[in-house]
């Protein structure tokens, strides 16, 4: 984008659907990495996968709304491009519509993103039109969803069989009918992903959904080889920074200990 160039909208992405055209997302979560990433992607999401990432924790139950309006507030002020959009923790949506309001609310007023998003379909439909009524600008999130990890018995695929296919197809028309202006797909069959992706206007996000979605989102660590332990069949890695990362810290810590870092260039007079 040109460096005057304002950020991406909601609309926009239902425009490119519209004309045929792939959106580009990536998980963001501080301003060095949204400088990098806002000129290069469609959307940069503030994931609760933070909690696990970057917090270290096993699930995203734990992640806090205060804990995603900080992240959110940093990638903000570092893209000048992409849509930034927030993850709802749990518990701080399902209680209530009102409850959903205010939070949502606060993530936008405190953080200057532009969309949240939320996992659920049919149970979810409700609250994602009160958001919307109130100018609120929703993703939502279908298939596998983290939140309710322990409830699907784990990380695994959804929708598959043709009752369970049939229940995402309906939930996906009842999120877009609430109102939503995208949708994520985790981890349902490729096949049953393309047919949602077709049947709906709002465009679809895939991560383990096959390449019938509107768009991909990844995991920045993840894309980056910065997780090592986590090796899923969707995943493809663009770069192995990990190895990169433990040889510069050698490099470093072999120099600091040689005496050959920093050196009298280093220094000032």
């Amino acid at each position: 984008m040109p460096a005057d160039a304002q950020p991406r909208t909601p609309p926009d992405l239902i425009a490119m659907k519209a004309a045929g055209r792939k959106i580009a997302v990536l998980t963001c979560y501080d301003a060095a990495f949204a400088r990098l990433l806002a000129p290069e992607v469609d959307l940069l999401l503030v994931g609760d996968s933070v909690n696990q990432v970057v917090a270290g924790r096993e699930t995203t139950l734990s992640a806090t709304l205060e804990q995603l309006i900080y992240h959110a507030c940093a990638v903000r002020r570092g893209s000048l491009d992409a849509l930034v959009v927030v993850d709802l923790p749990f518990l701080t949506y399902q209680v209530s519509p009102e409850d959903a309001i205010r939070n949502a609310g606060r993530v936008l007023q405190e953080s200057g993103a532009q969309a949240v998003k939320l996992e659920g379909g049919v149970p979810m439909a409700a609250t994602i039109r009160a958001l919307v009524d109130r100018g609120i600008p929703v993703m939502g999130h279908l298939g596998l969803t983290p939140q309710s990890v322990h409830a699907l018995g784990g990380y695994r695929v959804q929708g598959r069989g043709e009752a369970a296919a049939g229940r995402l197809v309906e939930d996906a028309r009842a999120v877009e009918a609430a109102g939503a202006f995208a949708l994520v797909l985790e981890l349902i069959p490729s096949a049953l992903a393309r047919q949602i992706s077709r049947e709906l206007t709002i465009p679809t996000i895939g991560i383990g959904a096959g390449a019938g979605c509107d768009g991909q989102v990844l995991v920045l660590h993840d894309m980056l080889g910065l997780n090592e332990a986590f090796r899923p069949r969707f995943l493809k890695r663009y770069a192995e920074l990990a190895e990169e990362v433990r040889r510069a810290a050698r490099a470093f810590t072999d120099d600091v200990k040689a005496g050959r870092y920093p050196g009298d260039e280093h220094g000032f007079e």
